[in-house]
């Protein structure tokens, strides 16, 4: 996620970072790489004018002329900057009204609504303990409806169900009515998407808004579109009184410029950032965060709070334990450990929040790839039980068996015998002292290619 408008901002104010003086002169050189950079990210025109002016404005003032670390001071100003340009904090959604609370959430063909319905409907349920339920207005879409009943069953959300054939305004009054009856902390509407703002669709959407009384309209918007995405986002808000954008398919958005134009084209927060096709895949967008990740400082609160949310405690206790009492880690233990990386968006989306990642060479940077540990996972999982608990009685012919059913190779299973091994002798060490820094020394070298130790 804005991997190249990372790379050369951070490069460009890193310049700077050693310089004992800044003049005039080499700020107005950095500030015109940076606009480069943010014009190639997408940004809208209109935007990187007023960043630029503000950064300069205070860049050639006495807050960084007179500073004994000018460099370092001109790195916290473009930091300042794209903080208050994305929003300053976390807009959460308002449901702070007599229950259900009702989301209405609009956008165009393709952008991702259904699937951040759901994401919404998930975050909602595991973050908030909230009872919610999901009905779709999508009419038109074929197998809209279908989808969304499918994904509510994934999330553990209640699904009223709908009709092509029923009018949208009345499926979203039946909705809230059941709702109600029901007891529902959350009721979120999804609505037909359309190819472009017309007017059919802003006429229908309108109905259902003054049927229901939402105290959020989200619009959902692809990010991948660039500054497209903000003024789509503006000219819908002009028809309807949105409180909210949810940005979707940011993982795929190398450039971000939607993520910077947004908040000042359309005057509205961006609440949420969808960064991959899981439901589990939905963060709240903290626009402090993210001006850290692009300027290559990482985004450990939000690495903490995901490991917060997603990480098995009782696993992960029950490991702890038995690493203490010195009993080995086994191949079972290994699975459970590759899982929790997966739950938590898995190597790739930690090395987004580690700070100091984006400097990493671009060939470790390439050689990141989830489907390793989906590889690992899956020759674990053509062992036996006591394979997984043993794995010293894995020999020739067992290998040949766990590849076969694993669709790997011989060297795949003895490469993950090695790496297993050098983990559990990490381990062991831990468990005698010598704490985290000596296992990390330990397991140097012998994980993936990409794991950043």
């Amino acid at each position: 996620m804005f991997d190249s408008l990372s790379e050369r901002l951070t490069a460009t104010v890193q310049r700077l970072r050693g310089q004992a003086r800044l003049t005039e002169d080499n700020i107005q050189d950095t500030l015109r790489e940076v606009r480069m950079a943010l014009l190639e990210a997408d940004v809208a025109l209109p935007v990187v004018k007023t960043f630029i002016e503000r950064v300069k404005a205070r860049a050639i003032g006495q807050e960084v002329l007179t500073s004994l670390t000018p460099g370092q001071v001109l790195i916290k100003i473009v930091n300042d900057e794209l903080v208050a340009l994305m929003g300053e904090a976390n807009e959460a959604l308002d449901l702070a009204s007599q229950p259900p609370a009702v989301v209405l959430v609009a956008g165009l063909q393709g952008a991702g609504k259904t699937t951040s319905v759901a994401k919404l409907a998930r975050f909602l349920k595991e973050r908030h303990g909230k009872r919610v339920m999901v009905t779709s207005c999508d009419v038109y879409r074929p197998a809209a409806i279908d989808q969304l009943q499918t994904l509510a069953n994934e999330v553990g959300a209640d699904f009223f169900p709908s009709a092509g054939s029923d009018n949208p305004v009345r499926i979203a009054r039946a909705a809230l009515d059941t709702a109600r009856r029901q007891g529902e902390d959350v009721l979120l509407v999804d609505t037909a998407g359309r190819l472009h703002v017309d007017e059919a669709m802003m006429d229908e959407i309108r109905r259902i808004h003054e049927a229901i009384d939402p105290v959020e309209t989200l619009f959902v918007v692809d990010s991948m579109t660039g500054q497209d995405a903000a003024n789509t986002a503006r000219a819908f808000g002009e028809s309807l009184p949105l409180t909210g954008v949810v940005l979707t398919k940011a993982d795929g958005d190398a450039r971000g410029g939607a993520a910077l134009s947004v908040r000042h084209i359309t005057g509205k927060p961006i609440k949420f950032i969808g960064v991959g096709e899981k439901t589990t895949a939905l963060e709240p967008f903290h626009p402090d965060r993210i001006a850290s990740r692009i300027l290559g400082m990482g985004d450990i609160v939000s690495l903490v709070e995901e490991a917060h949310a997603k990480v098995d405690r009782a696993k992960a206790e029950k490991l702890a334990r038995k690493i203490r009492k010195g009993r080995a880690f086994d191949l079972e233990d290994l699975r459970d450990q590759l899982l929790q990386m997966k739950k938590m968006g898995g190597i790739a989306s930690l090395l987004d929040k580690l700070p100091g990642a984006g400097q990493l060479p671009p060939g470790v940077k390439a050689q990141v790839d989830d489907r390793q540990f989906d590889r690992m996972v899956a020759i674990i999982n053509s062992m036996t039980p006591q394979e997984r608990r043993h794995p010293d009685i894995i020999k020739g012919s067992r290998k040949r068996r766990i590849a076969r059913g694993s669709g790997t190779q011989v060297q795949d299973v003895n490469r993950l015998l090695k790496q297993h091994m050098q983990m559990r002798k990490a381990m062991k060490k831990m468990s005698k002292g010598g704490g985290m820094r000596k296992m990390m020394r330990a397991m140097k070298g012998q994980l993936p290619p990409g794991m950043p130790f």
